[in-house]
């Protein structure tokens, strides 16, 4: 170790432990989340937007049921379970993904309140 350093900072050993162990858990950290967003882009595959099918709604792929469908069912109070049992095809995952598609679009959405006009 340069004694230069050890003259301006006697502790400078355990400084460059607690900035290594800083580092691992960034290094860690980012990591997890570049896992938890490659799961949801993962999920969000399973939308996809077609002209051709329910005229350009999102839909679940290979399916003619709309996001806008399902998230209606469950404002309504159908269970995820009522709904995989109505459609055999659908997997929890086709639910997760049609409530990650509207929590994407809304958050990419600007909201501006209109204020009344006074006459």
């Amino acid at each position: 170790m340069n004694k230069k350093w050890a003259i301006y900072c006697p502790n400078i050993r355990e400084h460059l432990i607690e900035l290594e162990t800083c580092l691992k858990l960034a290094r860690n950290t980012i990591n997890i989340l570049l896992e938890e967003n490659m799961k949801k882009n993962k999920l969000l595959e399973r939308i996809e937007i077609n002209p051709k099918v329910m005229v350009g709604k999102p839909v679940i792929k290979g399916t003619r049921l709309t996001v806008e469908f399902i998230l209606n069912l469950l404002a309504n109070g159908v269970s995820v379970k009522e709904i995989l049992d109505e459609y055999k095809g659908l997997t929890k995952e086709d639910i997760f993904a049609c409530l990650l598609f509207a929590s994407r679009t809304l958050s990419e959405t600007e909201f501006m309140p209109l204020e009344k006009e006074v006459v």
